[in-house]
């Protein structure tokens, strides 16, 4: 196997639509050992409903079939990440991480029973034809979602490329369902963008961790510095929405802002799963101020970013709390081309804090504000108060066994012991459509860069506090 697909992927629920998540393992999968007598009953029982099945069901059915079935429910009865892959969708996923594939752009996973949005990718089919996170899809087509498992639902939404889907989708606060056309297409994600927000300010977005990310995280900050003759006075890092991807990736762009340290560290069952990552000595970006932007679609290796800036007080975190995804994946390819997606070992950050089904709570708690559906040319009312997929929210979530009181953060409302708001949200922001609304919080973020002295002040009263978000509790 080769080094690149060694590499250790992170990200959230994302079945072949979109980034997925795991450690690719040079392991691969050794010859079964020696099972336990319990085990071979157990099999024999297993063995036994086999045959019953094929002799007495309606139609006849096969045996691949069948345990493939099987293989699918066991795996996906341990938590919302392992997963059995196909040789089609373990193709699909190599070709994924190298950030071209084809699909509809969307990340989705199973809450309440119903299938459903965490996320559409910037720049996607899926984006442009107004699909939101969220959004529960009743129907694919002509066939309703209900009962059909992510696989199933995976398989239905891919086809030729030009080709047309339809998705019937219900809307948090919405009286009705509404139907959106999305055209399939290849895709190609353009991982990295960045803009001047103005006169010695700097704006880089990562939508996901794939391969070269970094590379083009450090051609724009060089370009940045050289444009500002070696003097950057603030840059805005937006991590919202990014679902995660290569671990490796995410540990090499929080080096680049970092003196050293520890970035992020897994532990598991096994040896080989107790893994440190550091920081070189001295990082090429560490003396300008720094905010990050997070929300509830950043997971996963965006948290490990946020998690580990966070801990070394690197950067101000501003947004909504994050996704919390705070397990790995292994993939272990089988010989026949197909693969076992299974969680190994849990991540922390340099502090000790595990983030899973918590998440990053944000220095500032920034909310952005809510869109009307007629703003958004659907009936009805607002959108929901939180209709944001979480971890949490996903069946079969791994517990967070670490005590975690919210606090450390300040919001619009009464604050915690974190640092203050900037201000209120401006009057402007109040009765706009959501295609005119500003972004409060990168407007936040730009106004912490212009009076950066007063917020590391406040920063090192909360780090003096119990309450500081960077510690474990």
């Amino acid at each position: 196997m080769s080094a690149k697909k060694r590499n250790r992927l992170i990200g959230a629920v994302a079945i072949a639509l979109s980034v997925c998540v795991f450690v690719i393992s040079d392991l691969a999968v050794r010859r079964a050992q020696a099972l336990p007598d319990d085990t071979y009953k157990e099999l024999q029982t297993f063995a036994n409903v086999l045959a019953i099945v094929q002799k007495n069901y309606v139609e006849p059915v096969s045996t691949k079939e069948l345990i493939n079935g099987a293989i699918t429910g066991m795996l996906s009865s341990l938590d919302p990440h392992s997963a059995y892959l196909t040789p089609d969708l373990y193709r699909d996923l190599e070709v994924e991480t190298r950030g071209s594939f084809g699909g509809l752009g969307i990340e989705i996973t199973i809450k309440n029973d119903v299938l459903t949005v965490v996320s559409p990718i910037e720049g996607t089919p899926a984006y442009t034809a107004g699909v939101k996170a969220g959004d529960q899809i009743i129907k694919i087509n002509d066939d309703f979602t209900k009962g059909m498992t992510l696989t199933d639902a995976v398989k239905m939404m891919r086809g030729p490329k030009g080709s047309t889907i339809h998705l019937t989708l219900h809307r948090e606060g919405g009286p009705q369902l509404f139907t959106v056309a999305v055209t399939r297409d290849v895709i190609k994600i353009q991982s990295v963008k960045s803009k001047q927000l103005k006169d010695g300010y700097e704006y880089i977005r990562i939508t996901t961790f794939q391969d070269g990310t970094n590379e083009d995280v450090t051609k724009n900050l060089a370009k940045f510095t050289k444009q500002n003759h070696g003097h950057i006075k603030g840059l805005v890092l937006d991590l919202r929405d990014n679902p995660g991807g290569l671990l490796n990736q995410a540990v090499s762009v929080a080096d680049a802002f970092l003196d050293g340290g520890l970035v992020v560290y897994t532990q598991g069952r096994l040896d080989n799963q107790q893994q440190k990552y550091f920081a070189h000595k001295k990082g090429d970006f560490t003396d300008y101020p720094m905010v990050m932007l997070v929300n509830g679609g950043s997971a996963s290796a965006s948290e490990i970013v946020a998690g580990a800036l966070q801990d070394q007080r690197r950067a101000i975190i501003e947004g909504t709390q994050t996704f919390g995804k705070g397990s790995v994946q292994t993939i272990l390819p089988l010989d026949d081309d197909s693969a076992l997606r299974l969680t190994t070992a849990r991540y922390f950050t340099p502090n000790g804090r595990s983030i899973q089904a918590v998440g990053i709570t944000p220095d500032m708690v920034v909310e952005p504000p809510k869109p009307t559906l007629a703003a958004l040319e659907l009936p009805g009312g607002e959108v929901g108060e939180d209709d944001e997929i979480r971890e949490s929210d996903l069946l079969h979530h791994f517990k967070n066994n670490q005590a975690h009181p919210v606090h450390g953060a300040t919001s619009a409302g009464p604050g915690g012991g974190g640092i203050s708001n900037p201000g209120a949200s401006s009057s402007l922001e109040k009765g706009k459509s959501a295609k005119s609304q500003p972004d409060v919080q990168l407007d936040k973020a730009i106004g912490i860069l212009e009076h950066w002295s007063k917020y590391k002040v406040e920063l090192a009263k909360a780090d003096n506090s119990s309450t500081r978000p960077g510690t474990s509790q």
